[in-house]
């Protein structure tokens, strides 16, 4: 069953959203504008990009890249 939790900022305002659930043990982290920010995967324990870049190879929390500047 699909999960989706939204992060909020200081003002109430959804700055993401996070869903979990997917069979593959992987979560997807949105943005405001419902573009894929994220891609973590608990299985391999990794994060990935929108361009599916690594960013983390030892740890698959979403919050690495909430709020990042790009």
């Amino acid at each position: 069953m699909l999960k989706k939790d939204f992060i909020r900022d200081g003002n109430r305002s959804i700055i993401s959203s996070i869903t979990t659930g997917f069979s593959d043990s992987s979560s997807i982290v949105r943005d405001q504008r419902n573009q894929i920010t994220v891609r973590t995967n608990e299985r391999f324990g990794s994060v990935r990009d929108a361009q599916g870049k690594l960013v983390s190879t030892n740890s698959a929390d979403p919050g690495l890249v909430i709020g990042r500047k790009r």
